[in-house]
C-alpha cells in the first residue's frame, strides 16, 4: 500500500500526525512544510494518485533559477498531512516542530504520472508564497542512493528573481496557517444546527451521527476541566466522569465541543439512560467530541471545520481508552448516510460545511436531519391518572410562537415508567399555578392541573396535524440543559440551493453567464454567496472595469470560499467561460476580461481577488501606473499608516507628480502614480525603488524597504516590487479573500482619515457609498499626463 512505509515509521499513539485513515482526494494539493527536526529543512509535497508525493529540501526552495536545490525523495504522506502543524514528540520519527510554510494548488505540465516515473516533473505552483513554473529532476546519483536525490529548480518567468533581490525564506518565514496567540476564553457560545428536511449531497459537506444526549462545551486548563451546558451553566459536577477523562487530554489548554451520552445494551445512545446517570449516578457516561475551538493559545474558530476536526482526532488518539471518543464523519453522499443511520435506529444526522469557520449561534452551515419527527416541548399542565395508573395521566405541552406566547401542542400520555410518573407528579406539583399558561386557552379535559411553564421535555411523534397538534406523541425524556423560553416549533427548512444535492438545474444566469451553485457561501461568516458577489460586480462594473479590463490578470481563486484553500491563477484552463479571454505574453496565454460579463465569469470560477498588471494589453511593455504598497507591521497603528501615505504624496508632489490613494482591503494602502506610456518596466521599477528608498532614508522611523520581518517591527514596508514586469497588485474595487468581504477602495485624499480603516469598505456597504458620490474619487487619473522626467531622475539620482 502507498502509505505502508509512512505508517510503519510512526507510533500514532504518541505522534499527533494524521494516520491517513480517511484519505480524501483534495485535487491538486501543494504544500511546503517547514520542519525544525534535528536539522531544519523544508518538505515539498505534491498530491498525485491519492497521496502526497514528498521531497525533503534541506536548504528550502529558491526563486533564483540559477539556484539548484537538492530534494531528497521520501515516503508518500496522506492527503490530511497537508494541513498538519504541531510538535512531533522526542523519540518519534522526525521529532520537531512543523508548520505549513506554503500551500495552494499545483498544475502539472504534461502527463504527471509518466513524468514522475521517468524522473522529471515540470509544473506550475499557485501558492501563497511560491508561484510560477518549477521542475523536479531526478539525479543519476551514486550507487545505493536508489534514485532518492532530485533537484528542485525555479523556471525563468515573471515569478523568478535574482538571489540578490532577497530570500523568500527569510522574508516570509512564518506559517500561512498562523493564528495569533490568544488567552483561553472563560466562556464559549456553541454553534447550533438548523433543522432541515434532508442532508446535502455534495462533497462540500461532511456528515456525523446526531448523538442523543446533552451538549457539553468543555474548558481545559492545566489539567483542570470545566463542563458547560449549551446555555452556559456549569455542569462539571453532573458530568464528573467526562471531566475526569478529559483531564488526560495532551494539552495545556483547550475548548472542546461534544455530546455527553450513555450507550444502551444495543450500542445506541440512550437518552433515558443518560437521565438516570445524571440523577442517580448509574450508567457509563461517554463524551463524543466533534469540534476543537481553542488549543494551547490558538483560537481555532476561524479555521475550516475539517482542519479543526483533524487536530481534535490527533489529540483524542493520544489519550487512554475510556470515556472520550472522537465523533468521526463521512464526506458527501448525505442521503445514503441518513438512510444508514435510520436503519440502525439512530436519532438522525448532522451535516456540516467542511470549510466553514465556527460561528456561535444557529446557522445554516450546520444542519440537523432527523430519522423521525422530534420536538422539545414545554410542560404547561397535566391530567390525573385513570384506572391502575399512578402519578399522572398525560402531560399537556406547548411550544413558543414568534410573539413569545406558548401555543398548545397536544397531550403526551405514553413513554413513561411508573417510577417516572410518580417523580414527575412531585416536580409538577411544586410549580402549580391556577391558570393556563397557553394562549389561546386549549380544549382540554376537566380537572386539568396547570403548572408554571418551566420544565422542558423531549417528544417523538409522527407528524403535525392541520391545527398544529402532535400526532401520536411519545415521551422521550426531560431536557434539563435548555431554558423553556428557547423552545419553539421546529419545522424542517427545505434544503436551500447551497444545501441541495448538486444537479444541473442548480444554476442562475447573470448577463448570459451561467453560475453554478449560486448559493455557495464564498464568505460563510456573513453568508455572502456567489450570486451576491456576481450582482455586486454587475452593479459596480463602471467603477472597476477601467482598472481591470484589457490588462493581464492574476486571480485568487477559492472554490470553497475564503476559509478554504485558495490559489493564484494567471493562465487559462479548460472549462473556463468563453467570455474570459487571453493575451499572449512571452509565449504564454495570460487571462484578461473586457466586459461586465467577464467579471461575472470570474465569479463563476470562484475568483475572490482580482490582481492586475500595471500595463494594458495593447502595450504590455509600457506601464501606465506605479503602485507603492504601504504594508504596515502588525504593531503599526492605522493613524501612522495614514500619516505615512500623506508623506508619500508630499514627496511625489515635490517631484511634480500627482498620485492617488486606495485602501487595499487588508491592513495597508496603495499610492498609485499614473504615467504616460513612455517607460519600460526596468525604468518604472527603478523609479519605484528610488522613491521608496528615498522615503526610507528621509523618514527611517516610519519606512523600510527591507522585506525581512525582522527589520519591520514598528515600520511600514514600502513594497516597490509591484512594479516588476509580470508582477500584479490587487485591483481597485476588487474583493479580498479576508473575513467580511472587504474591497480595495479608491478614496480622495480628503477622505483618507483615521476613521476609515483599510478593510472598512465591503461588498455589503460599498454600493451605497458609490451611489452617494458626486464623482469618481479617481476621476482625474484618466486625464493626468505625466512621466518620469529628467528632473525627476536627477532628483532621485536615477540613470537615464
Amino acid at each position: 500500500m502507498a502509505l505502508d512505509t509512512y505508517r510503519r515509521k510512526r507510533d500514532f499513539r504518541r505522534t499527533p500526525e494524521p494516520d491517513g485513515g480517511t484519505v480524501e482526494q483534495a485535487g491538486g494539493l501543494y504544500v511546503i512544510q517547514k520542519h525544525a527536526a534535528r536539522r531544519l529543512h523544508y518538505d515539498l509535497r505534491l498530491e498525485l494518485d491519492g497521496t502526497l508525493k514528498s521531497w525533503a529540501v534541506p536548504k528550502g526552495p529558491s526563486l533564483d533559477p540559477a539556484e539548484k536545490r537538492l530534494a531528497v525523495h521520501v515516503e508518500d504522506h496522506p492527503i490530511e498531512y497537508g494541513s498538519f502543524e504541531g510538535d512531533i514528540p522526542k523519540g518519534e520519527y522526525g521529532a520537531g516542530h512543523v508548520i505549513v510554510w506554503d500551500h495552494g494548488r499545483w498544475a502539472p505540465i504534461g502527463e504527471p504520472d509518466g513524468g514522475y516515473a521517468k524522473g522529471k516533473v515540470k509544473f506550475t505552483l499557485y501558492g501563497e508564497k511560491l508561484r510560477g513554473g518549477w521542475t523536479l529532476a531526478r539525479m543519476g546519483g551514486r550507487a545505493g542512493e536508489g534514485g532518492k536525490n532530485w533537484l528542485l529548480l525555479k523556471e525563468r518567468d515573471a515569478e523568478a528573481r535574482d538571489a540578490s533581490d532577497g530570500d523568500i525564506l527569510v522574508e516570509r518565514p512564518d506559517s500561512v496557517q498562523a493564528v495569533d496567540r490568544t488567552p483561553l476564553p472563560a466562556q464559549m457560545e456553541p454553534q447550533l444546527a438548523t433543522l432541515a428536511d434532508r442532508p446535502p449531497e455534495s462533497d462540500d459537506w461532511l456528515h456525523e451521527i446526531k448523538w442523543d444526549g446533552y451538549r457539553a462545551l468543555c474548558r481545559i486548563e492545566n489539567g483542570r476541566v470545566q463542563c458547560f451546558s449549551r446555555s452556559g451553566q456549569d455542569w462539571t459536577r453532573q458530568f464528573a466522569p467526562v471531566a475526569k477523562a478529559l483531564a488526560a487530554m495532551p494539552v495545556q489548554s483547550a475548548w472542546v465541543d461534544g455530546e455527553v451520552v450513555v450507550l444502551g445494551p444495543d450500542g445506541r445512545t440512550s437518552f433515558e439512560g443518560l437521565q438516570e446517570a445524571l440523577h442517580d449516578g448509574r450508567g457509563d457516561m461517554r463524551y463524543m467530541a466533534f469540534d476543537l475551538l481553542h488549543h494551547d493559545g490558538v483560537d481555532l474558530r476561524p479555521l475550516p471545520l475539517e482542519q479543526r476536526k483533524a487536530r481534535l482526532s490527533a489529540l483524542v488518539r493520544r489519550m487512554p481508552e475510556g470515556a472520550v471518543h472522537f465523533s468521526d464523519h463521512v464526506v458527501g453522499r448525505g442521503a445514503a448516510f441518513l438512510e444508514h443511520a435510520a436503519g440502525l435506529g439512530l436519532e438522525g444526522v448532522l451535516s456540516k460545511q467542511r470549510t466553514a469557520p465556527h460561528r456561535a449561534g444557529r446557522h445554516a452551515d450546520w444542519l440537523k436531519i432527523r430519522c423521525h419527527q422530534g420536538q422539545e416541548v414545554v410542560i404547561g399542565g397535566f391530567t390525573d391518572p385513570a384506572g391502575s395508573r399512578s402519578g399522572l395521566g398525560a402531560l399537556l405541552v406547548g411550544v413558543h410562537e414568534t410573539d413569545g406566547t406558548l401555543a398548545y401542542a397536544g397531550r403526551v400520555g405514553t413513554g413513561f415508567s411508573d417510577a417516572l410518573l410518580r417523580t414527575l407528579r412531585k416536580q409538577l406539583e411544586a410549580i402549580a399555578r391556577k391558570t393556563s399558561p397557553f394562549a389561546p386557552f386549549p380544549d382540554v379535559p376537566p380537572r386539568t392541573h396547570w403548572v408554571e411553564p418551566r420544565l422542558v421535555a423531549v417528544v417523538r411523534f409522527t407528524n403535525w396535524t392541520r391545527d398544529l397538534r402532535m400526532r401520536h406523541p411519545t415521551f422521550e425524556g426531560m431536557r434539563e440543559d435548555k431554558p423553556a423560553k428557547e423552545v419553539v416549533r421546529e419545522q424542517p427548512k427545505k434544503a436551500a440551493a447551497a444545501e441541495r444535492p448538486r444537479r444541473a438545474a442548480d444554476t442562475e444566469t447573470v448577463l448570459g453567464v451561467r453560475l453554478t451553485h449560486p448559493d455557495r457561501a464564498l464568505w460563510p461568516e456573513i453568508g455572502l454567496t456567489k450570486l451576491e458577489l456576481a450582482r455586486f460586480y454587475e452593479s459596480i462594473s463602471d467603477w472597476i472595469l477601467p482598472h481591470v479590463a484589457d490588462r493581464p490578470l492574476s486571480l485568487v481563486r477559492g472554490p470553497r470560499g475564503h476559509t478554504g484553500t485558495t490559489f493564484f491563477q494567471k493562465h487559462r484552463m479548460e472549462g473556463m467561460p468563453d467570455v474570459i479571454g487571453t493575451i499572449r505574453v512571452d509565449d504564454e496565454e495570460h487571462l484578461r476580461i473586457d466586459s461586465t460579463a467577464g467579471l461575472v465569469a470570474l465569479v463563476q470560477i470562484d475568483v475572490l481577488e482580482i490582481h492586475a498588471w500595471g500595463a494594458r494589453a495593447d502595450m504590455v511593455e509600457k506601464p501606465d501606473r506605479v503602485v507603492l504598497d504601504l504594508d504596515p507591521a502588525e504593531d503599526v497603528p492605522w493613524e501612522m499608516v495614514v500619516t505615512a501615505a500623506r508623506a508619500v504624496r508630499l514627496r511625489l508632489e515635490h517631484l511634480d507628480l500627482d498620485c492617488f490613494v486606495k485602501t487595499t482591503g487588508g491592513k495597508g494602502l496603495h499610492v498609485v502614480v499614473p504615467l504616460q506610456r513612455r517607460h519600460d518596466w526596468k525604468q518604472v521599477k527603478a523609479f519605484a525603488h528610488a522613491v521608496a528608498s528615498d522615503l526610507a532614508r528621509r523618514v527611517p522611523d516610519s519606512f523600510t524597504v527591507n522585506a525581512a520581518k525582522a527589520a519591520r517591527p514598528g515600520k511600514i514596508y514600502l513594497d516597490y516590487l509591484r512594479n516588476t514586469r509580470g508582477a500584479t497588485a490587487v485591483a481597485a474595487y476588487s474583493t479580498r479573500a479576508r473575513a467580511g468581504a472587504p474591497v480595495s477602495t479608491p478614496l480622495t485624499w480628503d477622505e483618507l482619515s483615521v476613521d476609515v480603516g483599510s478593510a472598512h469598505w465591503t461588498v455589503r456597504n460599498l454600493p451605497a457609498r458609490l451611489a452617494g458620490l458626486r464623482s469618481d474619487p479617481w476621476k482625474a487619473m484618466a486625464t493626468t499626463r505625466q512621466s518620469i522626467t529628467a528632473a525627476v531622475r536627477r532628483e532621485l539620482r536615477l540613470r537615464a
